[in-house]
């Protein structure tokens, strides 16, 4: 079997001895960094986020197959940093002032981490006024905001209020996510998108990097 395929079937599994062991022989056999990240580790990721989103698998299955994401980027990340390989790009997550829930956000952070992007999370109780300064200062591409409360959710309208204000509105993106948000709810306080899971989630922030980037 294709080694590379073989590290994408252990990423999957939950296995992060087997990744690791797998992923220091891609290297050994002289693959490409690049190569072994996207085949290998992102495209067993991505299976997961797929899995995940079918509920054919569970979050301690995406937890364990997080791990084992990590286990192969501590072998490939010096090899990043002496090459200069760019992330996806940066993205400030964060739950919304007033809500101390963070579970959804935790996942969607593990999540984007193992898709290569640079996450900042915020954490929780997180103020519109830090997000998007946060998100300028750092050169963020998207903003990522949850919520569980409903009386929280109106913070999400002040972020875009306060995107357009500073003249961001466009050039810092914005997905919302959490159990009573909706797609209605993104579209009429004007984000960018709606993550009704943080399998999707993941996929739309890629579409919102590339549209950031145009």
């Amino acid at each position: 079997m294709d080694l590379l395929k073989q590290i994408s079937e252990s990423l999957e599994q939950g296995d992060d001895e087997k990744v690791l062991e797998l992923t220091r022989q891609a290297v050994d056999r002289n693959i490409p960094a690049k190569e072994i990240l996207d085949r290998g580790l992102i495209a067993g990721m991505d299976a997961v986020g797929e899995k995940f989103g079918r509920r054919e698998i569970f979050l301690p299955d995406v937890l364990l197959a997080a791990r084992a994401m990590y286990a192969g980027m501590d072998v490939l990340r010096p090899l990043f940093v002496r090459e200069g390989f760019p992330t996806q790009g940066k993205v400030v997550i964060g739950t919304v002032h007033g809500d101390l829930h963070d579970i959804g956000k935790n996942l969607v952070g593990v999540m984007l981490k193992s898709a290569n992007f640079e996450v900042v999370d915020l954490g929780k109780d997180v103020s519109a006024q830090n997000f998007v300064e946060t998100a300028r200062s750092v050169g963020a591409r998207v903003i990522g905001l949850s919520a569980l409360l409903t009386t929280t959710m109106p913070v999400m309208k002040e972020v875009m209020e306060l995107l357009a204000r500073e003249g961001l509105k466009g050039k810092i993106k914005v997905i919302v996510g959490g159990a009573p948000v909706t797609d209605e709810f993104a579209s009429e306080i004007g984000a960018d998108a709606y993550g009704y899971d943080a399998a999707k989630a993941v996929v739309l922030v890629k579409e919102l990097v590339r549209e950031a980037s145009a």
